[in-house]
């Protein structure tokens, strides 16, 4: 798709906010966020400052919230219509977008943001990346080299986990996924635990493609009570995954158990020409097959800038 192609289609079902109209759009947010708190929401080699959380997350936050209104509001009056006594449901928000975009910062902050809301909610969040098949199921498949495609996910377990919690089942165990071993831990579960908010997150929460052989009738984004892209240009999301592959060769990678310790002695030369190879051939066409075409179906687009920070934000007209 073309850049005016793209204009033309966001053109329609969106309306776009440049960051200084939407900074404005806060509200009576005045959240307390510490600087403390920002190394525990930054990924690496992403910056991340109280600037942009106030400027973007506190006028997100404040939408959200008021979708969450809304969303309270139907179910008490549902209560009322049904004349049944009806349990409390999660609201729920997915985040997607590439490989390195910066979703898992996203999804960081947003729960930080959404958690200091005046009603005090239970934030709660999920990656997908422990709906991943275990290694041992992916060797077996023979698409190890596949692993983020969606046929290297669980997709049934992941339907089953969101069944559960817009079932009203106030707990669920959902597996736990180690980049460090770069496999699902065997004897290593989150509790979810009575969320009002759950987020999840992961390059493959909107996507609707059926896996092969498969005829799916319900997909993942059916149960998100609302959706957000985290978008950039590929030139710079190769850029940010080339240097996050070299910042951690240089520290995660040196750990003697790190599945990728293979890769710790190489140059910078070579951990640029791998991180490139690694991209092209399994990053690249899985964003461009399944990731990238569920951006139209987001709620909210956030558009970064080359430095990591939104530039511009797309919400869906209603």
């Amino acid at each position: 798709m073309t850049s005016l192609q793209e204009e033309m289609v966001l053109s329609g079902p969106y309306e776009k906010f440049g960051r200084k109209e939407w900074k404005n759009l806060n509200g009576h947010f005045n959240l307390n966020i510490e600087a403390a708190d920002l190394h525990k929401l930054h990924a690496l080699n992403e910056p991340l400052t109280i600037q942009e959380i106030e400027e973007i997350y506190f006028p997100l936050a404040h939408l959200i919230e008021l979708h969450i209104q809304n969303y309270v509001q139907v179910h008490e009056a549902r209560k009322s219509f049904f004349q049944r006594d009806q349990k409390k449901l999660p609201f729920i928000i997915g985040i997607a977008g590439s490989v390195a975009a910066g979703k898992s910062t996203t999804a960081r902050v947003l729960r930080k943001v959404l958690s200091l809301l005046p009603q005090k909610p239970k934030v709660e969040l999920v990656t997908t990346d422990g709906f991943l098949y275990p290694n041992k199921i992916l060797v077996e498949k023979n698409i190890l080299n596949r692993k983020g495609f969606p046929e290297s996910y669980d997709t049934k377990k992941l339907l089953n986990f969101l069944s559960a919690m817009k079932s009203g089942n106030p707990t669920f165990n959902v597996p736990v996924y180690s980049h460090l071993e770069y496999d699902i831990l065997q004897n290593e579960d989150q509790k979810i635990d009575h969320p009002d908010i759950l987020i999840v997150e992961g390059i493959n929460v909107l996507q609707v493609n059926s896996q092969k052989g498969q005829n799916n009738k319900v997909f993942v984004s059916d149960f998100f009570d609302y959706s957000i892209y985290v978008d950039a240009l590929e030139k710079d999301i190769i850029t940010w995954y080339i240097e996050r592959f070299e910042s951690l060769r240089a520290t995660a990678f040196q750990d003697p158990t790190s599945y990728f310790h293979k890769y710790a002695d190489m140059t910078i030369a070579e951990s640029t020409d791998m991180a490139t190879q690694i991209w092209n051939e399994i990053n690249k066409p899985n964003l461009h097959d399944n990731i990238l075409p569920t951006k139209y179906r987001a709620d909210l687009i956030l558009k970064k800038g080359s430095n990591h920070f939104v530039k511009n934000i797309r919400v869906r007209k209603l």
